[in-house]
């Protein structure tokens, strides 16, 4: 099967991926998550970082010293299976400056009921902030019974600024799946980072300036 991968112009993501079968819910591995998650990685239902009707999360409190311009290594492994893809983002100001959840298009699931059930979302073609990269593995074949699959990677170029606390967002877009309340079809973690910029290089002008 094909992966669509979209990145943002001039931010280099390579991935590594598993074979066109997958999990979800999911953990986020690396970097550390900004909520403290269990095995299945939840909670993780509620945009734009994670957390629940019941449960708003425990604070882990880490934070990822990275380099602007550098390379960042993003993993994370799906628990539950469910047909998709996912994407990431970059807020720098405040994570409610993270982009909408993907905008999905649903039918009416009649053997459910006449719920509304996602078919699929729209994956940005040129993303642009604070979108880095979309369209990460896509899969929709269900694995084997009793298959786990490696965890799926992929290097972003973190963009050349200075940003004392950065919010890095992972979502994952559930395809064939009714509507969550909350989330939508859509499930969250999000990572703190603390970005310094590389003096050798010029500054990234396509994010905000970090308030004080």
């Amino acid at each position: 099967m094909k992966t669509i991968t979209r990145l943002l112009p001039g931010l280099l993501v390579v991935a590594v991926a598993a074979p066109a079968v997958a999990w979800a819910h999911f953990n986020l591995m690396e970097p550390a998550a900004s909520l403290v998650q269990d095995d299945r990685g939840d909670p993780q239902k509620t945009g734009p970082c994670g957390g629940s009707n019941t449960d708003w999360g425990t604070p882990t409190y880490a934070v990822t010293k990275v380099t602007g311009g550098q390379k960042l290594r993003v993993k994370w492994q799906e628990t539950v299976y469910h047909p998709g893809f996912y994407r990431i983002a970059l807020a720098v100001n405040s994570m409610y400056e993270l982009p909408p959840d993907p905008v999905a298009q649903t039918r009416k699931n009649e053997e459910r009921g006449g719920i509304e059930w996602s078919v699929s979302a729209t994956i940005a073609e040129n993303p642009v902030p604070p979108v880095i990269a979309d369209g990460l593995n896509v899969h929709r074949e269900r694995p084997a019974q009793g298959t786990r699959l490696p965890a799926f990677e992929t290097d972003i170029t973190v963009p050349n600024i200075n940003c004392k606390s950065c919010t890095l967002q992972v979502v994952q877009f559930m395809e064939e799946h009714g509507f969550n309340n909350p989330g939508g079809y859509t499930y969250h973690h999000c990572a703190n980072l603390e970005i310094t910029a590389d003096k050798s290089k010029p500054l990234d002008t396509r994010w905000p300036a970090q308030r004080d």
